[in-house]
């Protein structure tokens, strides 16, 4: 379940995809790129109620909102909205056929064009086709050119020119400004228009709500009281119908999930970087551990707004005080995967065009931590260091009862003291973490995984692009330059492939010396499921039809 457009706050992820994990799958030790139990719909039994739990129970359905673009969103809408394109495991975006019958480039003077031919059959709960309208509104949304709507990014939507309704009523034209080598990202879910008809409706008109649906399932109810979210398999769907009855996501605690699951309370749960949860799960009857190299990647992120860290100096120092082996041995420690930080700020470990850019950045070195931190004015007074009587001090905010990220504040604590910086470590609410601390800059240092997808570029604009007039999209760091900005431009008007690679390698290593986002790892994924549990499980890069998710036995 992998697109980003942006995070999930694994608690923190801001998404996570869908043997005995001390042994490897294949010869080289490698992880494969999904393992999902794959098998064809006619072994699949029809009926079943799927449980799955979710690590926050979300206000914000409107995936393209600042406050939607999170895993737990992702998880539910991908049964019920549009999704025009699906990548497969190896991350290549195929068209879906029940909405999209095909999709073709064309290069124009200055750009290009691609011409939508959509399902006939495809039509929204309320009715209407699917179709112009719904790209016209969704294009205007997340253009980025009304500051009113709230959106998380506007990469792609902005080059956009203008849309045409085509020859047919099922036809719809796109042209854009210049190329665009992801344009298989955008309108990936898709939303009916009058969902983005206004800045209002698009602010908060799918607060509490999924108004309008046009998927496999459903929503039959959404309970606030019992956090949970009921998907029914919908009649009215066009495509195969779906395998199971329903799907009932229920919101808890990560670390209430290994219980929930011993005793059959859930069918499947991210098992994520506990080891101790993955002890718990494997000795349950009936259980199969499923795991793949994932897309998403751990990290720091530093608010570069805050009064200590707008030095860039002191960023940097922290960065050196950091010693990323150690965390990620702390992670990883009992998965049985291997250990290797991570480089990039674009591309796991794992994904074409990778290359370590961290250059000194990347490696633990307190004593030019300590030399960078004397140079910005902060001298060793006692076990902290001081400037103009204010000790040097950060606030480190963690989602509570997420162990991972407690037992990264406090590898970082001990480590940063070793350089004089005192961290105090600010649990929070894993519901309000994103929407009350991290947008809104309340942090010094925040945990969480960054979602991968199939386009490494042009979703992760968002993440790097300077805020403008306020607006910091998901740059919850709050900083950019003009130069970071342009290279990333470049980038995403490519479409030779390894030109990409040369020119996203290059925008890398600016966001290095930039100082804002410490990447640590390339995140495994490791799912426990029920073993007759089918189309499901760690999916990578893979996102799952989910009329074909379903149990091969009763």
């Amino acid at each position: 379940m992998k697109r980003i457009l942006g995070a999930v706050l694994l608690g923190i992820v801001l998404l996570s995809g869908c043997g005995d994990i001390g042994e490897q799958n294949d010869s080289s030790g490698r992880l494969p790129g999904a393992d999902v139990n794959p098998v064809p719909r006619d072994r699949i039994v029809n009926g079943g109620t799927l449980r799955w739990p979710l690590p926050e129970f979300p206000s914000q359905w409107n995936f393209h909102h600042l406050n939607g673009t999170k895993g737990a969103v992702d998880h539910v809408i991908q049964g019920v909205l549009p999704y025009l394109m699906r990548a497969d495991e190896k991350s290549v975006p195929h068209p879906v056929p029940e909405y999209l019958e095909s999709a073709t480039l064309k290069r124009t003077k200055g750009g290009q064009s691609v011409t939508y031919r959509l399902n006939p059959r495809a039509r929204w709960s309320d009715g209407r086709p699917i179709g112009y309208a719904d790209f016209v509104a969704q294009a205007r949304a997340l253009s980025g050119r009304d500051r009113r709507y709230e959106v998380s990014t506007d990469s792609g939507y902005r080059l956009i020119k203008h849309i045409e309704q085509g020859p047919r009523e099922n036809d719809v034209k796109v042209t854009f400004t210049q190329t665009y080598a992801d344009w298989r990202s955008l309108f990936s879910p898709l939303y009916p228009a009058v969902a983005y008809s206004t800045p209002r409706a698009f602010n908060t008109g799918w607060m509490n709500a999924l108004l309008v649906t046009a998927g496999p399932f459903k929503v039959q109810r959404i309970d606030r009281t019992d956090k949970t979210v009921t998907l029914a398999r919908d009649p009215s769907w066009w495509g195969p119908p779906a395998k199971l009855d329903r799907i009932v996501y229920r919101a808890m605690d990560t670390s209430a999930m290994p219980g929930a699951f011993a005793n059959h309370e859930i069918d499947l749960m991210d098992i994520g970087l506990d080891a101790s949860a993955m002890r718990r799960v494997q000795g349950v009857p009936g259980t199969d551990i499923r795991r793949a190299g994932g897309p998403d990647w751990r990290h720091f992120t530093f608010n570069a707004a805050s009064p200590v860290l707008s030095d860039v100096r002191v960023r940097r120092a922290v960065m050196l005080g950091i010693d990323r082996e150690v965390i990620a041995r702390s992670d990883l420690s009992g998965l049985g995967v291997p250990v290797q930080t991570l480089g990039n700020h674009f591309y796991v470990n794992t994904q074409n065009g990778y290359q370590d850019n961290s250059a000194v950045l990347g490696g633990y070195d307190p004593a030019q931590a300590g030399r960078l931190l004397d140079e910005a004015g902060w001298r060793q007074h006692g076990k902290y260091r001081a400037k103009a009587g204010r000790t040097l001090a950060l606030r480190f905010v963690v989602p509570s009862g997420v162990p991972i990220s407690a037992r990264e504040a406090e590898l970082a604590r001990a480590l940063l003291e070793r350089i004089g910086v005192r961290v105090d470590i600010q649990p929070v609410p894993a519901d309000d973490a994103l929407d009350a601390h991290v947008t809104k800059g309340d942090f010094d240092i925040v945990p969480f995984s960054w979602l991968g997808t199939s386009f490494p570029v042009s979703p992760m604009r968002a993440v790097y692009a300077r805020p403008h007039a306020g607006r910091v999209q998901q740059n919850y760091s709050r900083t950019g330059t003009a130069a970071i900005d342009a290279a990333m431009d470049r980038a995403i008007a490519e479409t030779d492939p390894a030109k990409v690679h040369d020119l996203v390698n290059g925008t890398d290593r600016l966001i290095w010396r930039q100082a804002s986002v410490l990447p640590l790892y390339q995140r495994p994924q490791l799912v426990a499921a029920r073993a007759d549990l089918a189309n499901m499980g760690a999916c990578g890069f893979l996102e799952p039809d989910y009329q074909d998710i379903g149990f091969t036995s009763r």
